[in-house]
């Protein structure tokens, strides 16, 4: 039962499911969960077809484990994982987790700037790359001698340099048993994952996340629901390297879920898997819902398996969610509320709590609070502020920045930088970033409520609104449009359309761009700063 705590704090009460207290460690819970699976189907490639079964699993990142240690990887030491979603992926994650080591996933379409970067805020010893990334690893890694050596996910070729997953597991150098003893961690203290955050202010910083923040985390996913998690089949097409993807990856292995996994988003293998696999689940972000709710291509497929979307990463408009039920009959679509620095998800809609245009309500063992920007005071129902959270999940702080770690996380409480409150009944609704919020005239304006409107014209395939700086105004709300293929559609008919259904601090008084496409992280964020370069470069041509 959530209740208002003095101070203006809602607390839903504590996490009552203490399971994974009993192991020594993350990694031993990991390996634990998959024996007790036995010969289950957990994972399927639906690229190839391939299913992996619990026990090949648990075989793969036992001898994983003894690779790894034969590669001089310690407790502590940090394991670079640079890959599409691949079952790969997860042996090497979960076996660097048997060993105590610390993950650090970069993402697939870094530059070598960026990966440089990232991997100078971790310092693996070892990378492992696919084939797709290994090319820009190797060359960033001839100039940080940390990296000791680099294996190659799924190719035959090696050399001096590069060494093959294949040959490492098969090598008869290495001895190996058919179980590994895992040690004991100092869950609180020792840090199981190195996320990047999303970066959509500026170069991406190292969120540390301890072994006790996921445990804690899984407690509350493990938590009685209605959906037998370890009975379906689930689909995903969120980057495993991202902080969503990783910790539902996770989350999905200890609950025995049968989850289908594309390295990334294909319309027809999408589309294809949920029909093949009669998937019930799946993993969303805002613009693969917008795909379902608008593309012609879904008409196609036999959709009917689909019970249940759980949707993340950025907000989700209520026309669009309207659209996929009127369309697909999806009878349960849901949203969530998390960071990269609070592990997963702070806030879900569950049955009581899923009114339109709301994140849900906070999760047990989670204090949450709304701050105002300029006092700090904590503010009661229905009023608009700073989203603040504490609890177990909240990240250990960012490595080697003490000073946005002190900005971030103040008395034990992070604050989010999002706006937002919480209603009568202690549902939660963000309004916008505290960044990104559009000043007109002394209005702050919402760029995701123009862009939630503006996806509701069936002649616009995706949106994005940023501030045009004004010398009179301040700035002016301005329209990034992608329209819908052999569409006519002109820069007048768009801000008419904004006009007509918003107040007029909310006009595009900036005017419309089309484009060809809106520039995101992975996981569906859209990058504003992208926006702003571009608009930046065309204002300098004129």
């Amino acid at each position: 039962m959530t209740t208002l705590l003095p101070g203006n704090i809602v607390y839903a009460g504590p996490i009552t499911c203490t399971e994974t207290h009993a192991y020594n460690s993350l990694g031993h819970y990991i390996l634990e969960k998959y024996k007790s699976h036995g010969s289950q189907i957990v994972m399927i490639d639906a690229v190839t077809g391939q299913e992996y079964t619990a026990k090949y699993m648990y075989d793969s990142v036992v001898r994983m484990a003894y690779v790894l240690q034969h590669l001089g990887i310690k407790a502590g030491d940090v394991v670079g994982l640079s890959s599409e979603n691949n079952v790969r992926f997860a042996i090497t994650m979960y076996a660097s987790f048997a060993i105590n080591a610390t993950v650090a996933p970069l993402n697939i379409t870094y530059s070598e700037r960026e990966v440089h970067h990232a991997i100078n805020l971790s310092k693996p010893k070892v990378i492992f790359a696919s084939k797709l990334t290994v090319n820009v690893i190797e060359k960033v890694a001839k100039n940080n001698s940390f990296v000791k050596s680099i294996v190659v996910l799924d190719t035959n070729s090696s050399n001096d340099k590069i060494m093959n997953f294949d040959d490492l597991m098969k090598s008869t150098k290495i001895t190996s048993k058919d179980y590994f003893d895992t040690t004991p961690a100092n869950k609180k203290d020792d840090v199981a994952l190195i996320v990047c955050s999303s970066g959509t202010t500026g170069l991406p910083k190292g969120v540390q996340l301890t072994q006790y923040n996921i445990l804690s985390t899984l407690d509350s996913q493990l938590e009685p629901t209605a959906i037998p998690m370890g009975e379906i089949t689930l689909l995903t097409v969120i980057p495993w390297f991202h902080a969503f993807g990783c910790l539902t990856l996770i989350t999905t292995t200890v609950l025995g879920t049968t989850l289908v996994y594309l390295p990334k988003f294909e319309e027809h293998l999408f589309l294809g898997a949920i029909e093949k696999y009669r998937v019930l689940m799946a993993f969303m972000v805002p613009p693969l819902m917008v795909f379902l709710a608008k593309h012609p291509l879904v008409d196609k497929y036999d959709l009917s398996s689909l019970m249940v979307l759980l949707c993340g990463a950025a907000p989700l408009s209520k026309e669009t969610q309207d659209l996929i039920t009127e369309r697909i009959g999806v009878p349960i679509i849901r949203q969530g509320y998390g960071l990269s620095e609070s592990t997963l998800s702070l806030l879900v809609q569950n049955d009581g709590a899923c009114k339109p245009g709301s994140v849900g309500s906070i999760k047990l063992g989670i204090y949450g609070k709304v701050i105002d920007t300029e006092t700090g005071r904590a503010l009661g129902p229905n009023q608009r502020g700073e989203l603040c959270f504490k609890g177990d999940c909240i990240m250990k702080g960012y490595i080697g920045d003490t000073k946005s770690t002190q900005s971030m996380i103040i008395d034990g409480w992070l604050h989010t930088g999002d706006i937002g409150y919480f209603d009568d009944d202690f549902e939660f609704f963000i309004v916008d970033r505290i960044k990104e919020l559009i000043k007109y005239k002394g209005f702050q304006v919402p760029p995701a409520e123009i862009e939630a409107l503006l996806l509701t014209n069936k002649k616009i395939k995706d949106a994005a609104v940023i501030g045009k700086p004004d010398e009179e105004s301040g700035e002016l709300p301005l329209a990034f449009v992608v329209k819908q293929p052999n569409t006519e559609l002109s820069e007048d008919e768009v801000i008419k359309f904004v006009a007509e259904h918003a107040s007029p601090a909310k006009r595009l008084r900036g005017g419309v761009i089309f484009v060809n496409d809106i520039p995101k992280n992975p996981s569906g964020k859209i990058l504003r700063r992208e926006l702003r370069e571009m608009l930046k470069n065309r204002r300098s041509k004129l």
